[in-house]
């Protein structure tokens, strides 16, 4: 089931390392370069959708993060809007 989930996943660089997040799932890992990053959340990511596997709350888990199951694939929230906001 783990091979049917698609995410987001952003980097960013903070000092000397560059850091990876899945905003949906709350994950996220570093690396020294940014395919480092990206192989280091896709081994969190890894170990914590097969730890909710496990623990048989892996739908529950997803659904509450907001994906969408279509065509046996769990796919993230696509928004209608995404910008920067300013807060003054």
């Amino acid at each position: 089931m783990l091979k049917n989930i698609q995410v987001k996943c952003e980097i960013f660089q903070e000092d000397d390392l560059y850091v990876g997040i899945c905003p949906e799932l709350n994950v996220s890992s570093f690396g020294e370069t940014i395919e480092e990053a990206k192989a280091s959340l896709q081994e969190a990511l890894m170990v914590f959708l097969e730890e909710c596997e496990n623990m048989n709350t892996l739908q529950e888990v997803l659904q509450e993060a907001g994906f969408i199951q279509e065509n046996n694939v769990w796919l993230p929230r696509k928004p209608v809007v995404s910008e920067l906001m300013a807060i003054a």
